[in-house]
């Protein structure tokens, strides 16, 4: 009976690795290794030419036919004398305290990339992201913190999954996995309209049962929190931990960066399983991200060094311009890609905001911090925190 058993066991085993081996490349999971693999997939992308991303359906806006029609045929003076099938509404324009639907698609499938490049103020165009039948969205955040831009000024980023490039082109990667519909949203909190170019490219295909779904999400900090920044808590299912970008304004003289970063996850209370060392080691610096350098005079200069690099960086370092921009700000990120942070049933983090004063001593500081919090996750995702009003977005 036993080897009767022990010979079922090994059929079934061999019959699990054919099956693995012969199973169809689904068209995800790019890379170098994969590119060469041929698959079923359908690739589809919507932008402003193709709102719907069907196939054959693309560049149709009319110059005469659709003058006049709002988000139809916005460059229609430019492409007057050319005619339709030219570059005829390749933006759309969102008005004040207007939300638009900027894409909507039928699954199963994912999106592998996102473009785009939006007009305004990037605190106050927030996006949303909408996985099958949600009605609460699973990405909720001001654009320019969700590419690494938090606060609303160009600096290039050159990273794996997320990529701003010269003229504030802002570049997605992560892959978003859905299998019913996905729906993105753009709310314009301005109090003036903004132009969007934008392109949307998904691949139409087979979602395996153990995806995630992405999500993101973003805090601020408020006068009177405390010491202790959450970046993300309320968090229930399972799934992990991808990344993080964080936004300091520091509130006081000398170094910022001692703070401890803890991951609470699968019933922690009082004390966290995962602990960082320091914040500038959570993001993979050391020593203040400071370089020295010797001047003509022989005099050794010490000053922050921005970096930016395939999974973590500090591409924005705001030393103010001694007029209007008064405050000293930094931009980190740092993307868990080949280290997840994988949770059962709960996930909690948080970060002190801890710097130096004098006789050696921690400083428990008050600094003003934006934050944005990415995961994936099975199942429903738990309550977010309410966005802030326009007026607190607009504080930098």
């Amino acid at each position: 009976m036993k080897k009767l058993l022990f010979i079922l066991a090994s059929l079934l085993l061999v019959f699990d690795c054919y099956a693995q081996q012969n199973e169809k490349f689904n068209g995800l999971d790019m890379n170098l290794g994969t590119l060469s693999k041929l698959s079923d997939a359908k690739t589809r992308s919507i932008s402003p030419e193709n709102f719907t991303g069907e196939k054959g359906k693309g560049g149709m806006a009319d110059p005469v036919k659709d003058k006049g029609k709002r988000n139809v045929a916005n460059a229609t003076n430019a492409a007057r004398e050319l005619g339709q099938g030219w570059k005829v509404n390749p933006y759309i324009i969102i008005n004040a305290g207007e939300t638009i639907t900027i894409a909507e698609m039928e699954g199963p499938g994912a999106i592998q990339h996102i473009w785009m490049t939006p007009t305004g103020n990037w605190r106050l165009s927030i996006m949303r992201v909408y996985w099958d039948d949600e009605k609460d969205p699973s990405i909720e955040v001001p654009v320019g913190a969700f590419f690494g831009m938090g606060w609303n000024s160009y600096s290039p980023l050159n990273s794996l999954p997320i990529t701003v490039n010269p003229g504030s082109a802002f570049n997605s990667y992560w892959k978003m996995p859905f299998r019913k519909k996905c729906r993105i949203t753009m709310q314009n909190m301005d109090d003036r309209a903004m132009s969007l170019y934008y392109q949307v490219d998904y691949s139409l295909t087979k979602v395996g049962a153990d995806e995630g779904y992405f999500h993101a999400q973003f805090r601020k900090s408020k006068p009177g929190d405390g010491s202790v920044y959450t970046l993300l808590d309320g968090v229930k299912g399972k799934g992990q931990y991808v990344g993080t970008y964080m936004g300091v304004d520091v509130n006081n003289n000398g170094w910022w960066g001692e703070g401890e970063i803890k991951f609470f996850m699968d019933g922690d209370k009082d004390f966290a399983t995962i602990v960082g060392t320091g914040t500038e080691d959570y993001f993979c610096g050391s020593y203040d991200f400071d370089t020295h350098k010797r001047n003509a005079a022989g005099v050794d200069e010490v000053s922050y060094t921005e970096f930016s690099t395939a999974y973590t960086g500090m591409p924005q370092v705001m030393k103010g311009d001694g007029h209007y921009q008064i405050r000293q700000r930094f931009g980190l990120y740092r993307w868990h890609i080949q280290d997840p942070i994988r949770f059962e049933d709960d996930l909690k983090v948080t970060i002190q905001d801890l710097g130096w004063k004098s006789g050696g001593r921690y400083l428990a500081q008050h600094s003003n911090i934006i934050s944005v919090a990415f995961w994936y996750q099975s199942g429903p995702h738990g309550e977010y925190p309410k966005l802030p009003s326009k007026d607190e977005l607009e504080i930098n």
